[in-house]
């Protein structure tokens, strides 16, 4: 989960009020965040760094909220803020819009040089935008928590930001080979190519994680005004001359990537962040994309749509009984603008720009169970009594050679398939099953798995009862019967049972099953009862699994320890 560092004076003036640590942390939880750790730049400097080091840092304290990775939306203080403030019904969703300009549009024209690097790109005007300190602050690092998350480190989408008053459309993203290009880029002195670029960030911790994604290509992207002036070369570095600072009123944003989709999203998320701070608020003026095939397009997008989900459904999933009205409410809160309709189970839900993450009605009833608050659903025991995986009859009947009845297996009522017929009455098919999905791996294969199995038991108010077993597998070119008898003295001796004939050790006898070859299998005992079995397995139940190698098996029934 991404984490979020914002300061807590801060926070609490966008909020109108303030909250005790325990009061935010639980408004946190409400909402589906989580408050990782309060501390201070000071404070992490000098966990990291040294008391030394964090000499004359920031005292001002900071809260670090755990965000879903999907929620492009509360990356930043901006969307922290909104989200809260229509969470507790203080504010209403605003509504985004797209505006075109008074004047000349501007455009960016995609070349087909970069049809082999990244092919994409979207752009966008913030008009009259006013920042601050913390303003701009934020409006870099929400950029930087993009590139982290949704971006996939720059290799999907890169995102540049510029002083719109210093340039002059249109604008051309292109490719050139690396000697052609030459600009001074963000932070330096000079002009540099971009070959002298590349070796330059390789000792720069922070942008040479980037490089490897254009390196060995033939050609770079880059973004030029009609005056020749670089802007940027994606995903690597902006131009120094249309860098934003505090003072820049006009804000020129393009995304070039891989993914159409994700350089949508990505725009869409910081023009409705920061469009707040804009003279016309929530407004964005629009851009025109030309791409090569001569099509045009205009972004941003800030497409509102509408989904209908049926409350009933909502409720089953959650497992409450809510009127449509409350759950239309509790929706509402959530960012997702919702009103009952048609026959009155059905709701509409308008999903705004901001809620990339809604994708499926699961995704609506997800923020309807967060809304509603996962403390009150009420707890109530599932219908099915038992916990176990299922199997099938051939597994135990055919491939071990285990009579099915005297197994005491309790068998699925509508198994929706073959594969599903009875409750496990052992863990040994899941594993064998799994060491033939992975035959291919390098040998030794080594499995375990501790789980339940079910076996009918006529005492119980419910006709069967589970056990949980512990089974172990080993699988090589020479059967390994040692590996595995080792492996039951280490587990035998971490539960503290010594080897002996009394009551308190435990001891292994020879023994037969329709499982293992001849002679080479023993019945396990603990305590004077058995608890299972292990040994090596037959040729030919190896053969019924499509295994080639010999294999041993451990099974044992570990109630008795718990």
């Amino acid at each position: 989960m991404p984490t979020v560092s914002v300061k807590r004076d801060l926070l609490f003036q966008a909020l109108g009020r303030t909250y005790t640590n325990e009061e935010f942390d639980e408004l946190c939880f409400e909402f589906g965040l989580e408050l990782d750790e309060i501390t201070s730049e000071k404070e992490i400097i000098s966990k990291e760094q040294g008391s030394v080091k964090a000499a004359g840092a920031s005292d001002v304290v900071l809260y670090k909220i755990d965000v879903p990775a999907n929620r492009y939306d509360l990356l930043c203080l901006e969307g922290l803020v909104r989200g809260l403030q229509v969470f507790k019904e203080r504010i209403k969703p605003p509504v985004y819009k797209r505006v075109m300009p008074d004047g000349k549009i501007q455009k960016l024209i995609i070349t087909e040089e970069t049809a082999k690097i990244r092919p994409f790109a979207v752009a966008a005007v913030l008009q009259n935008i006013k920042f601050t300190k913390d303003r701009y602050d934020s409006f870099i690092e929400l950029q930087e928590k993009l590139h982290q998350n949704i971006c996939r480190k720059r290799a999907l989408v890169a995102i540049g930001t510029h002083d719109l008053d210093t340039l002059s459309g249109p604008f051309t993203y292109t490719a050139k080979r690396p000697s052609d290009i030459k600009f001074k880029p963000l932070n330096k002195t000079k002009e540099y190519t971009a070959c002298e670029l590349m070796n330059i960030y390789k000792t720069d911790n922070h942008l040479k994680q980037y490089l490897h994604i254009i390196e060995n290509k033939p050609l770079y992207p880059v973004i030029y005004d009609s005056n020749g002036v670089v802007l940027s070369m994606p995903p690597i570095i902006n131009g120094d001359h249309s860098r934003i600072t505090v003072n820049t009123r006009n804000v020129f944003i393009e995304c070039t990537g891989t993914d159409f989709t994700k350089a949508k999203i990505v725009l869409d998320i910081i023009v409705t962040m920061f469009s707040e701070y804009c003279e016309k608020q929530f407004t964005v003026e629009a851009a025109e994309v030309v791409f090569p095939n001569g099509k045009s397009y205009t972004f941003p997008e800030l497409a509102y749509r509408k989904e209908i989900v049926r409350a009933d459904l909502i409720n089953k999933k959650v497992g409450i009984r809510e009127t449509p009205e409350n759950l239309a409410k509790l929706l509402t809160r959530m960012y997702l603008k919702s009103e009952v309709i048609g026959d009155g189970n059905q709701i509409e839900i308008e999903i705004p720009p901001t809620r990339a993450d809604i994708i499926h009605a699961c995704d609506i009833v997800e923020d309807a169970a967060i809304a509603y608050g996962y403390n009150n659903i009420q707890m109530t025991l599932p219908k099915t009594y038992t916990i176990a995986n299922q199997c099938s009859q051939e597994d135990i009947a055919d491939k071990l050679g285990v009579d099915i009845s005297a197994t005491k297996a309790v068998h699925i009522s509508n198994p929706k398939t073959a594969e599903f017929q009875v409750a496990r009455t052992t863990l040994l098919p899941g594993l064998l099953k799994t060491i033939a999905a992975n035959r291919k791996m390098p040998l030794p294969l080594k499995l375990f798995e501790i789980s339940d199995i079910v076996i009918k038991d006529s005492n119980t108010d419910v006709g069967a009862k589970n056990y949980r077993h512990l089974c172990a597998v080993y699988y090589n070119k020479n059967p390994g019967f040692e590996i595995i008898h080792g492996l039951l003295d280490r587990i035998m001796q971490l539960l503290d049972v010594p080897p002996g004939e009394d009551k308190a050790g435990y001891v292994i006898r020879a023994s037969e099953g329709p499982a293992f070859f001849p002679g080479r299998c023993a019945e396990i005992f603990a305590g004077g009862q058995s608890i299972g079995k292990l040994g090596v397995l037959h040729p030919d139940v190896i053969t019924k699994f499509e295994l080639t190698m010999p294999c041993s098996s451990l099974e044992i029934n570990i109630e008795p320890f718990l």
